[in-house]
């Protein structure tokens, strides 16, 4: 699946299985009602804070992958 594309309805869904309206969500993520609404809309222009706060609040969790990642892992490893 392409999250990316999907991002919107996942957080939808997330939202009504935990049986939160948009309001309790917003209060939990520390961020305005109208910030889930945005995100539940698919708007193209959120802050990346915004967007982590809600999907912490619903226990989502995001990877990243590349090829290069386990090159990015290996020297994030050496400088902590």
């Amino acid at each position: 699946m392409a999250a990316k594309y999907e991002l919107h309805k996942i957080v939808y869904f997330h939202r009504k299985q935990a049986r939160l309206s948009r309001t309790a969500l917003a209060d939990l993520a520390g961020v305005g009602k109208t910030a889930v609404y945005d995100i539940e809309k698919g708007k193209n222009t959120m802050r990346w804070v915004t967007i982590i706060a809600i999907l912490d609040a619903l226990n989502i969790d995001i990877e990243f992958n590349s090829p290069l990642m386990e090159i990015y892992a290996k020297g994030t490893r050496k400088n902590a």
